[in-house]
């Protein structure tokens, strides 16, 4: 049977992104606690609802540094929190009463239970019920605003099973521009973003535009990647990919620490199949400096010295301990610019594209391995693939809308970090 723990880690890598926590001040006893951590816009958060967020994540193992993961989690909520207060929505008892015993259900936990587990770590039960009345007021907003504009096509849906049939796979060619979303360019990228999807209309311009702007390392080749097999592309990415006919480019996508733009240079039908990623494990080494020829001569030096995920434990043990970790997510739930560089990679394969903390950081990432989803049922039945397609590509359509739309909350936000 399932432990508690490895319930509620189950449950954090669903719903990390829609973690709220606002804990009562029956609850705080350390002085200072109250006192004001950040400002989003005029919205408080306190040193005591980081301190809740941060022991929270350390309980359940989370991946990334838990201090700066609390801070930008916190963050995101108020942003979200803001524009749900401006739609004037607000979440019925019963509505959030349900939503409580639907999200401990993923655990297999009745709300009690779960609200019983979470309190033995500390985590009050207010906790609980102010998150799941964010995420449903933050969900019905989403719907609102960008659920007719999710819409599926019958004809997406035919395109999607002719390049995700069983009896086949295929594989696809795209040209990437990666703008970074850092605090003192993330307005400016996010509105270059917008401006070069709407005027790109051919692949010089494209890569052009790519050479001028884009942080990825593929600048140097007009953005241009090879050909990758469709199933290893991140969900958000391939849902726009398959509406789309070479030449065209997606809207901004969100890959979390970026906004990225594809552009779709070709299809093709392979004799092998090529089932869907569910799950991704990979590791990461962070090595100070950022990506300077030094760090990267040092990445190389790694790279040449460990050839497993297994082996990066015998360095791991003389670094800090926030700057090695192996992390195994369901791919829905990889941060989207570590998403988009593991889809180039196979097993034990890796890239130093990326970097954290305003660039502070280069990250080592290594691709452990990934675990393929095959379309049937728990019978191992053929399942009803247009229905699942229909419902895949609304679900990644929404969500990408969604990000980019919090992407915009955060580029016009206030905020000020004591």
């Amino acid at each position: 049977m399932m432990s508690i723990h490895a319930r509620l880690t189950r449950i954090f890598a669903l719903t990390l992104a829609a973690l709220t926590f606002m804990a009562p001040a029956a609850h705080a006893q350390q002085q200072g606690l109250f006192q004001t951590a950040i400002t989003v816009n005029d919205m408080v958060i306190t040193n005591y609802e980081l301190q809740q967020r941060e022991l929270f994540l350390n309980i359940l193992r989370a991946p990334g540094n838990p201090t700066i993961e609390a801070r930008k989690g916190l963050i995101d909520d108020r942003l979200r929190l803001t524009a749900t207060e401006r739609a004037g929505i607000t979440p019925a008892e019963a509505q959030v009463l349900e939503g409580m015993e639907e999200f401990a259900a993923r655990a297999n936990l009745s709300a009690d239970e779960f609200i019983k587990a979470i309190g033995q770590a500390g985590v009050a039960p207010e906790t609980f019920r102010d998150f799941v009345a964010a995420g449903l007021a933050w969900r019905e907003l989403v719907q609102g605003r960008f659920g007719a504009r999710s819409q599926v096509t019958e004809p997406e849906i035919d395109r999607a099973l002719a390049l995700q049939g069983t009896t086949g796979g295929a594989r696809v060619l795209l040209a990437e521009i990666v703008l970074p979303l850092a605090p003192p360019v993330a307005e400016r990228n996010q509105a270059l973003a917008q401006r070069l999807s709407e005027t790109i209309s051919s692949e010089s311009a494209f890569s052009a535009a790519a050479r001028r702007y884009s942080a990825s390392p593929t600048r140097g080749r007009g953005g241009r990647l090879e050909w990758l097999p469709l199933g290893n592309v991140p969900p958000q990415i391939r849902a726009a990919v398959l509406t789309l006919a070479p030449g065209e480019v997606s809207p901004p996508l969100s890959l979390g620490n970026a906004v990225g733009l594809f552009q779709l240079r070709g299809l093709e039908e392979t004799e092998a199949a090529s089932p869907e990623t569910q799950a991704l494990e990979y590791a990461t080494v962070l090595f100070p400096g950022g990506r300077t020829p030094e760090t990267l001569a040092k990445a190389k030096e790694f790279e040449t010295r460990y050839d497993t995920c297994d082996d990066l434990y015998t360095p791991a043990k003389d670094l800090p301990a926030e700057y090695f970790e192996r992390t195994v997510l369901p791919t829905a739930d990889v941060p989207g610019d570590i998403a988009l560089e593991l889809a180039k990679l196979d097993s034990n394969e890796v890239s130093t594209a990326l970097t954290r903390q305003n660039g502070e950081f280069l990250v080592y990432l290594m691709l452990c391995g990934r675990t393929l989803d095959l379309p049937l049922d728990e019978n191992g039945e053929e399942i009803d693939l247009r229905s699942q397609l229909r419902e895949q590509l609304y679900n990644q359509r929404i969500t990408s809308f969604a990000d980019s739309y919090l992407e915009e909350l955060r580029a016009d936000a206030i905020i000020v970090e004591q």
